[in-house]
């Protein structure tokens, strides 16, 4: 079992929503699609503190969140593993549900920068078609 690369992760500093937050709903979105599967080890707090230059008490926080909610488990000597049995479900709604809050925040700015939806809906498209 490789453990998962600490760039997985990323942070927006200039997010008004704390890096602890920003972390667990990547964790959520990364095991709801499939990139880390049930019994994947998580990369552990030192490794994923220092790839993103934060505290190391920030990674802590946001473990424990998704330990106490059941996405993550504690296993002895191998850190914090994607539980067996994930609480959240994998299914399409699901999944659309964890990206709503990422497309508010964007839909937020296409406003302040008075974007029309025809606009920001192809540049979107667009972003999406060019990914890997």
């Amino acid at each position: 079992m490789d453990i998962p690369s600490a760039h997985l992760f990323s942070i927006a500093t200039g997010s008004s929503e704390p890096i602890y937050r920003q972390l667990v709903d990547q964790a959520r979105r990364l095991i709801a699609g499939g990139q880390l599967a049930p019994g994947d080890a998580m990369p552990s707090v030192r490794e994923v503190a220092h790839a993103l230059a934060i505290n190391p008490m920030t990674v802590s926080k946001a473990w424990g969140i998704l330990e106490m909610e059941g996405v993550l488990t504690r296993r002895r000597g191998l850190g914090m593993t994607v539980a067996q049995a994930p609480p959240s479900g994998h299914g399409s709604a699901q999944r659309a549900q964890l990206l709503r809050p990422t497309l508010e925040r964007a839909a937020f700015e296409a406003r302040q920068l008075e974007l029309d939806p025809d606009t920001v809906l192809a540049l979107f498209t667009k972003i999406m078609k060019e990914m890997p």
